[in-house]
């Protein structure tokens, strides 16, 4: 069932996903189900799954360091399809331009098809760590409105290198990203929501938010998106603090800024146990307001650990 469907069938009530990164490699999935069963209880109608591009390591072959490129996260279609079966929920794999093909993307959601998957999120992906900026692969797309528009031809009969007539098109509802306080490489908010227009106009059915900790700037981006004319679902992305290393970090890496309120109740924590509870406080108030707001979805960044999730969840649904 599709996102946009699923959000129809509310009738206005909020719902509740989350996101969940597969195992590295060599790691049992029983790991992940350990982290999904406790959320399941809030009834999610849809579960995103990441994927993660590829990456450097050195392998020591008798003294000498021989680079490797490699996957250290994979199987993200694999994990949907056994989620769809254990759970009986839709799944809904992130699609990369960085690492793949266009080829490598048409056998993947050629996959996703006939594993009765019915959402996929089109993403360009991060540079690779020794990049300064994001290169696309060999062969593969440099944005992801052309991720968008290749998913789109699918849907259509359009393949790569031909069209083909048949009754059995894929009917893909395309998912998108949009950050509230602008992708960091945009040279504004206005010129990143022109591109995020694009991507609606090219086929994207529904938003999901980049993480942002103050509610003010979900609103205003929903305003300045509908007043481009974007008029799709745009569902905000949440993510607790859990460590206070998360001060540094998720603005170094998400470029964005956390009011001071939350920094300096972080600061004043002894352990990373009372950040978690901070965490979860604050979440959980955004969560409250964004939800007297008729959110369609309150999505949740679960970075593979699920117990503070099901504590802002008990408050909220």
């Amino acid at each position: 069932m599709k996102v946009t469907d699923h959000i129809k069938a509310a009738k206005g009530k909020t719902l509740f996903s989350f996101e969940i990164i597969p195992p590295v490699k060599g790691h049992n999935i029983r790991e992940l189900y350990d982290n999904i069963d406790p959320l399941m209880e809030f009834n999610p109608p849809f579960i995103d799954v990441t994927t993660s591009r590829e990456e450097y390591v050195y392998i020591d072959r008798n003294g000498l360091l021989d680079k490797k490129l490699t996957r250290m996260r994979p199987g993200t279609v694999g994990i949907c399809a056994s989620i769809k079966h254990k759970y009986n929920v839709d799944t809904i794999p992130h699609v990369l331009c960085g690492g793949f093909s266009k080829e490598e993307t048409e056998y993947l959601l050629i996959d996703c098809h006939y594993l009765g998957i019915d959402n996929i999120m089109a993403l360009r992906g991060d540079a690779m760590k020794d990049e300064k900026y994001f290169e696309p692969s060999e062969g593969g797309h440099e944005y992801a409105s052309d991720l968008v528009k290749q998913i789109d031809n699918l849907n259509h009969g359009i393949y790569l290198h031909e069209v083909i007539e048949t009754e059995d098109c894929a009917d893909f509802c395309i998912g998108v990203a949009g950050y509230p306080e602008k992708h960091m490489e945009a040279p504004s908010l206005m010129s990143d929501l022109k591109w995020l227009k694009y991507k609606v106009d090219l086929g994207a059915k529904y938003v999901v938010t980049q993480m942002f900790f103050d509610n003010k700037k979900y609103f205003d981006f929903v305003k300045a998106a509908r007043d481009m004319g974007i008029d799709v679902p745009i569902i905000p992305g949440i993510k607790p603090i859990a460590i206070k290393k998360h001060l540094q970090l998720l603005p170094q890496v998400f470029r964005i800024d956390l009011p001071q309120d939350l920094v300096d109740a972080v600061e004043a924590c002894k352990n990373n146990k009372e950040v978690r509870q901070v965490g979860v406080d604050w979440a959980i108030a955004q969560s409250k307001e964004l939800k007297a707001a008729g959110v369609p979805v309150l999505h949740y960044y679960s970075m593979g650990k699920s117990s503070n999730i099901k504590a802002i969840a008990e408050a909220i649904f």
